[in-house]
């Protein structure tokens, strides 16, 4: 058979129905991690689904327990076919945010799949059971169509804490590091750029947050009798942040300012948008780095946020100079930045602008990131040969991102096992994860069978690549 077959056989299993049956089951299984009664689901997640779908492609099964107290165990599944051919390692996480159940408005509700008109609804439908299933079927399809085997190797992580920072995952990574080690990561999370094109991410941003507080005072006064002989703690803090960053977003914090991007991340991203999709918001074209496109704002840069502000009560307002002001902030931030320094920094930026009084606080653990940024090169021969793969099946060239926006594990990969990491989401920008009404477009679900059999056709076929690409 050939690779038309394999890529044909995955998208067949798409038309028969086979896909959206599998993942209505898949979703029924409410494996929350961010909540207590949802971890003995977590474990469900992999004793009923993962591990009888990787014995039946001829895996061997392995869960380690959490070292980490409350959070979920990680399945590793293990093929191989020949020690001399190429290993990957991929990934995918079988936990989910919250059901949000009394919040949703389409569908029927975050364990229940539903589908209307290309959309399919369901909570992790898109983050992120659609996106590894999608892998590992595309990967049962290649081997149907070489007679049983691949032409390569294959280990699989499927964790169950993703969404909780992934803690515990290196600890169990560290534990037994051969039994972990591979060539290359392929995985698959996250969105496209845009629902259309396909993407390859070869990263992640970090995340960092944090508090600034303005503490002047114990107590509110009066503010008939007190305001303009009292300093407002508010007032203070939001001139604090507006020397962080400018009106139009540009950073002002030295130590948070990486090297720019390189001409060939810049090539890369020049035709490279940010689709909105038809509930998200439009790209501010003049927000972020001054020169930048929104593209090299998000995937080449870093950006700072306030999360959330609070002085006194909003909810019910009184007539007083508030004792103090709180603003919960965060540094997304891309490699090469020194994390070191991220605090420090600010510390040092707010002394020089006369803002002593905003003190710099830690977040509470649970709500501090967790992340680091890392990221391949967009030249090394493994990105290189992905790219290529995806074109061949596409028609056309996929976007290549240098890092994705948002913040997962990769630095487990890149860092711990040294591997080089390579991303191909299979949802887009307005699925609503982490929200209610979460979704996955059908149409794109099978375009992504097809690019994934293909891949692993490709490299069961070539081998793996060589220094010059």
């Amino acid at each position: 058979m050939s690779r038309d077959d394999a890529i044909a056989t995955a998208q067949a299993y798409f038309d028969a129905g086979g896909f959206e049956a599998d993942l209505a089951r898949l979703v029924a299984i409410p494996s929350e991690s961010q909540t207590p009664q949802g971890l003995p689901h977590c474990r469900r997640y992999l004793d009923e689904a993962m591990a009888p779908a990787f014995a039946a492609l001829g895996f061997e099964t392995r869960i380690f327990e959490n070292p980490v107290p409350g959070c979920g165990p990680v399945l590793l599944a293990t093929r191989i076919e020949d020690p001399a051919r190429p290993t990957v390692l991929g990934y995918g996480h079988g936990d989910v945010v919250r059901g949000m159940e009394d919040r949703w408005t389409r569908g029927a509700g975050p364990w229940r799949t539903a589908r209307e008109g290309d959309r399919l609804y369901g909570r992790g439908t898109a983050d992120n059971k659609s996106q590894h299933w999608i892998n590992l079927k595309a990967l049962e399809a290649t081997a149907a169509a070489r007679g049983g085997r691949l032409g390569f190797n294959v280990k699989w992580i499927v964790e169950t804490g993703e969404e909780n920072g992934s803690k515990g995952l290196g600890e169990v990574i560290a534990s037994d590091p051969e039994a972990f080690r591979a060539d290359v990561f392929i995985a698959s999370d996250g969105p496209r750029t845009t629902a259309a094109r396909p993407t390859v991410s070869l990263g992640a941003r970090g995340g960092l947050n944090f508090d600034l507080v303005c503490r002047l005072r114990e107590g509110a006064h009066h503010s008939g009798n007190w305001g303009g002989a009292l300093a407002d703690p508010a007032a203070i803090l939001s001139h604090a942040i507006a020397c962080i960053v400018s009106p139009t977003g540009r950073i002002e914090v030295e130590a948070w300012r990486p090297e720019p991007p390189s001409n060939l991340v810049r090539a890369l991203l020049a035709d490279v948008e940010i689709e909105p999709g038809p509930d998200g918001p439009r790209p501010d074209p003049d927000w972020g780095e001054p020169g930048f496109s929104p593209a090299e704002n998000v995937y080449a840069w870093n950006s700072f946020a306030v999360l959330a502000m609070l002085a006194g009560a909003p909810e019910s307002p009184v007539n007083a100079i508030q004792p103090e002001a709180r603003a919960h902030c965060q540094l997304r931030y891309i490699a090469g930045t020194d994390t070191d320094d991220i605090l420090p920094g600010l510390r040092r930026h707010l002394d020089a602008h006369g803002f002593a009084a905003v003190a710099v606080e830690q977040a509470p653990e649970e709500n501090r990131g967790g992340f680091e940024a890392s990221r391949t090169d967009p030249d090394h021969p493994w990105a290189i040969f992905v790219r290529r793969s995806l074109e061949r099946t596409a028609g056309a060239a996929p976007a290549v991102i240098p890092q994705m926006g948002g913040s997962i594990c990769n630095e487990l990969f890149t860092d711990l096992l040294g591997l080089p990491a390579i991303w191909i989401p299979h949802s887009y920008t307005a699925c609503s994860q982490h929200a209610p009404d979460e979704h996955v477009l059908l149409l794109l679900c099978r375009e992504a069978l097809g690019l994934m059999a293909g891949l692993w056709w490709d490299l069961g076929e070539e081998g793996p690549p060589t220094a010059d690409g």
